[in-house]
């Protein structure tokens, strides 16, 4: 992932053999600097050297900030555009480096888990609508509870639901907590307040949005819901 072409794929000829070149530095969760030749547009890139700028040891050493960080590069590898417009591309590069971080700096709990979650859908260009009808753009009501459906992206206002299958029951309060969590940077995460049943709440709002956009299961989510399954951390 770079913030010039956001994902690329390249291949590292004789990357095992060569210490000057790559010192052992091509592993997930590493910060590179690296140099690549493309010789033309439809061409795979070439990977020459990778010089190492930041690690994020505590994340290999510690299976939940593992678990979580291997779900987040595995979402990205599945959703990130390869090329596209380099602001899109520094955005989300942004994000990565800012997860990792995070992740290095504290264990993961269900909140933490579902805020990086909905912040590396919203720096892939799938940001679900969090404050309005996602149909009309009017307001929510005065319902306490109102409808939101993961196909389309959003909450629905009185007069757009109607009886259909595919909506969940997410609470205002629940919308708001998540809306802040956009507008937070993310070492301020801890401010956001989810109570038991509001983060349950969002992670089935993001697992549903998520798995609509995806079309299939991540190899990495079903091992994250072992380590945190309903925001506690398992012992030791």
């Amino acid at each position: 992932l770079t913030p010039e072409t956001a994902r690329l794929t390249a291949i590292a000829r004789h990357a095992r053999r060569s210490q000057k070149r790559f010192a052992g530095n091509l592993d997930f969760f590493n910060h590179l600097r690296i140099s690549v030749v493309r010789r033309g547009s439809g061409s795979m890139a070439r990977l020459e050297q990778a010089t190492l700028v930041e690690a994020f040891g505590a994340i290999r050493s510690d299976t939940a900030r593992f678990a979580m960080g291997c779900y987040l590069l595995e979402l990205l590898d599945r959703l990130a555009p390869e090329g596209g417009v380099r602001e899109d591309a520094q955005r989300l590069f942004g994000f990565a480096l800012s997860a990792l971080r995070a992740l290095d700096a504290r264990r993961p709990d269900a909140r933490l888990r579902a805020l990086l979650e909905l912040r590396a859908l919203d720096a892939l260009g799938l940001r679900p609508e969090l404050d309005a009808c996602v149909r009309c753009g009017g307001a929510l009501g005065g319902r306490d509870e109102v409808p939101f459906h993961p196909g389309e992206g959003g909450p629905l206002c009185p007069a757009c639901s109607t009886p259909r299958e595919g909506t969940i029951g997410v609470h205002l309060g629940t919308l708001r907590a998540l809306a802040m969590g956009l507008r937070l940077e993310v070492e301020r995460l801890d401010r956001v307040a989810l109570a038991p049943a509001a983060l349950s709440e969002a992670r089935a709002l993001l697992s549903r949005f998520a798995r609509f956009h995806l079309g299939l299961e991540l190899q990495s989510e079903r091992f994250l819901n072992e380590i945190i399954p309903s925001g506690e951390l398992p012992a030791g």
